[in-house]
């Protein structure tokens, strides 16, 4: 794999990649921090007609962040890493990195202008005089080493950059830093896959059935519409609908407008009870 080509490989050209996340962090694992990227990278992808196939939570452990980052390599996916960027004792992430490509390390030219840039900004804000061969300075240094061939990633925040190695891309593990780097990720090099106001899903409430006796009726919707994905959430203990299952389907919306009344007319069949219709894009 070419570690600067930001298109995945495995895949044609003109067909949107899936996208994954990783989230790095014993503070997430261990119930310290609440993970907030899930939802966050959920609503961007969204937004821009894309929706996110899987994500992984692995603790600050090099072996399994290097395993997950192999997969993410190897899959062909656009993922997106956050958290493990720095260079305190319990950030692994860059270094993983290097081992899961089989690449060495290297202090990034652009990367190492921006740190003395944000550094020169530090000592200002202080009153202190910036000295470059001091032991703390030469040490933040480490946070621009990256992989070889490693592109960066602009961080609006505090100009500390994220880096790309081909399509996997990694942010902080701050929300305030690793959102506006993701959306310049997807702005910058994904833009000729968003799909926005080409998605939709329709869905109504059953109440009085069970899953396993309406599958048939899914599997037969699936068939007849391509394209056409059916989503089943059961509830127990819905504060409004109590126990019920919310069925629905979601695609193109050209093949949804086909494909939800032939969900409802198939639904008459069971006799059971219907409520709400909604509507998402």
């Amino acid at each position: 794999m070419n570690p600067t080509d930001p298109i995945p490989p495995h895949r044609h050209p003109d067909k949107a990649p899936n996208f994954g996340l990783i989230i790095i962090g014993d503070e997430i694992l261990s119930g310290k921090r609440t993970d907030k990227h899930l939802p966050k990278v959920i609503d961007l992808l969204k937004a821009r007609g894309l929706s996110l196939a899987y994500a992984d939570y692995v603790g600050d452990d090099p072996d399994r962040i290097t395993a997950a980052l192999r997969r993410a390599f190897a899959s062909g996916d656009v993922v997106f890493s956050t958290g493990g960027i720095g260079a305190t004792p319990d950030d692994h992430t860059r270094q993983c990195a290097a081992r899961a490509l089989g690449s060495g390390l290297v202090l990034h030219p652009q990367a190492r202008v921006l740190i003395e840039q944000r550094m020169r900004d530090v000592a200002l804000e202080q009153g202190k005089p910036y000295d470059p061969s001091q032991a703390d300075n030469l040490h933040r240094l480490n946070m621009g080493v990256f992989p070889q061939g490693a592109e960066i990633i602009p961080n609006p925040y505090n100009k500390i950059p994220g880096f790309s190695c081909g399509a996997v891309h990694f942010v902080p593990g701050f929300p305030v830093m690793a959102w506006p780097m993701i959306e310049w990720v997807l702005d910058t090099h994904y833009a000729s896959f968003f799909a926005r106001d080409t998605w939709l899903e329709r869905s109504v409430i059953v109440f009085g059935a069970m899953e396993a006796t309406l599958t048939p009726l899914m599997e037969s919707i699936e068939r007849d519409f391509a394209g056409i994905k059916v989503f089943s959430l059961p509830s127990v203990d819905h504060p409004e609908y109590g126990r019920h299952i919310e069925l629905g389907v979601k695609g193109a919306p050209d093949a949804v407008s086909a494909a939800f009344p032939a969900l409802r007319d198939g639904l008459l069949a069971f006799q059971v009870q219907l409520g709400p219709e909604m509507v998402r894009s």
